[in-house]
């Protein structure tokens, strides 16, 4: 089951967590060093709602952008 939206398609993205250690030089001290990169995931926020579709009512994945901005119409 892919975690993606059934409206615009909107799905998994990538990014990184980047951990940091020491004092900012704005603050007076050495600056900040990169001591770790871990790969992670941001989900989109989907919810499975009934909408109406071709006169009949259907079960979709819908990400709340879409809900919010009125692309789908709800039973």
């Amino acid at each position: 089951m892919a975690r993606v939206c059934d409206i615009c398609g909107k799905g998994l993205r990538t990014g990184n967590i980047i951990t940091r250690r020491g004092l900012p030089k704005a603050k007076g001290g050495i600056g900040l060093h990169t001591t770790g990169i871990t790969r992670r995931r941001f989900l989109p926020n989907l919810q499975k709602i009934r909408v109406m579709e071709n006169g009949g009512i259907a079960v979709r994945k819908v990400c709340t952008a879409c809900i919010k901005s009125g692309k789908v119409a709800k039973a």
